[in-house]
């Protein structure tokens, strides 16, 4: 960035000798409050800035970084080590249990927790992706009801998440959530989460928090819907008519 020493550290509000420090590999474990510092000035996020080499990067790279295109907060380079297949060598859907829900979190890459799951196959499934299958809990998914199983398809790339897509997102702090996935990574790093049901306000989780997102293919229930009240079909009817104004709205500008 043609930047001196003197000139980043006044940005960065830290000293001088400590950029250069940092600049020339003096400090084998960085402190993690700089390590946020560069990471949100160079607009990198903390893996790239520890695990890629930056020296080796064309110019094009490193712009494409700095534009805010990072691969790891895209999910690029985040794929599942821990899987497991039959013995056609095809990759098995697994099936993630209640009783198994608060251990994912911690275990979702290890390979022996993945091996202690129930796992099945479907022949409907692309035997070129990867799949798993989540329960849900609670209302926020309406009509998907609670205790209903969701079959997702891993996502590598978050970047490409359109508006409202249906994911299974598992973060650090919630663990396994079935949300409507808006992706605002480019604006502020962040993807949107919203409920099917208006009761539920939208929130935004940063990407940094995100440990997996999951494409909603489909889901197993033992539940066969009711008749919807009439106050419920009413919400939906609204619902469908806010949707068409939106979009609508969006087409004129």
């Amino acid at each position: 960035m043609k930047m001196s020493q003197v000139a980043l550290a006044e940005k960065l509000d830290i000293s001088r000798p400590k950029v250069n420090t940092h600049e020339n590999g003096h400090v084998k474990n960085p402190p993690m409050a700089d390590m946020v510092l560069f990471s949100d000035f160079f607009r990198m996020s903390i893996d790239t800035l520890v695990k890629v080499d930056l020296s080796k990067l064309s110019e094009l790279k490193l712009r494409d970084l700095e534009a805010g295109n990072d691969v790891y907060l895209k999910g690029g380079s985040i794929r599942i080590l821990a899987t497991t297949v039959n013995n056609d060598n095809r990759e098995n859907v697994e099936l993630v249990p209640v009783k198994a829900k608060a251990g994912y979190l911690s275990g979702h890459s290890d390979p022996g927790f993945i091996s202690k799951l129930p796992v099945f196959n479907l022949p409907q499934l692309d035997v070129n992706r990867k799949y798993r299958m989540f329960p849900t809990e609670g209302d926020s998914m309406l009509p998907v009801p609670e205790g209903a199983f969701v079959i997702a398809e891993f996502l590598q790339d978050w970047s490409g998440i359109k508006e409202k897509t249906p994911c299974i997102v598992v973060t650090k702090e919630e663990g396994i959530s079935f949300k409507l996935v808006t992706g605002r990574i480019k604006e502020n790093r962040s993807l949107l989460l919203e409920s099917l049901n208006s009761l539920y306000e939208p929130y935004e989780v940063d990407v940094m928090e995100v440990l997996e997102v999951w494409k909603f293919h489909s889901y197993f229930t033992e539940n066969i819907p009711g008749p919807m009240s009439s106050m419920e079909q009413m919400g939906r009817d609204v619902r469908e008519i806010k949707a068409t104004l939106h979009t609508l709205a969006k087409k004129e500008k």
